[in-house]
């Protein structure tokens, strides 16, 4: 039995106020079930309730915006979120918000950036980083929605 009708995978301080924020009320408002992190408490490792909703929940809307990769939180979240799409056949759409699809697929500009930096502080873990570069380039090759200016098309 899902809880959730769609589960966002977001980062909260480039998306939460705006488009993110936007988009929930709207889904809600339309009697859509949607799972927002707004009450679970931030740590190093994602918590059980957060991996429980997302395995809960029919869809998946990921929110790739510039900050999205620097967030440890957010690249597990997005492992968890493929699983459940190959494991579950969970629905899986991608929204590529003020970011390039390609730069995502690619690990260019911020996205890059910061898979290096976790690379470094993870020397002795370059699985798991291997593993989250390998599952943004699945994500961004999903069909999905890009707003690079605030306007939307569909990919």
């Amino acid at each position: 039995m899902k809880t959730y009708d769609v589960f966002l995978s977001f980062r909260g301080e480039d998306t939460r106020n705006n488009f993110t924020g936007h988009l929930y009320s709207n889904l809600v408002q339309k009697g859509i079930i949607t799972f927002i992190d707004d009450d679970l408490s931030r740590g190093e490792e994602i918590s059980p309730a957060l991996l429980k909703a997302i395995e809960e929940s029919m869809v998946s809307i990921i929110v790739f915006s510039e900050n999205y990769a620097y967030s440890k939180w957010c690249l597990d979240e997005l492992v968890k979120i493929l699983e459940c799409k190959e494991l579950k056949n969970q629905m899986v759409f991608p929204v590529f918000y003020k970011v390039d699809p390609s730069d995502v697929r690619n690990q260019r500009g911020s996205f890059g950036q910061a898979l290096v930096g976790h690379e470094s502080k993870l020397r002795d873990n370059m699985e798991k980083v291997l593993r989250w570069r390998t599952t943004l380039t699945r994500a961004a090759n999903l069909s999905g929605w890009s707003f690079l200016d605030g306007k939307g098309t569909r990919l």
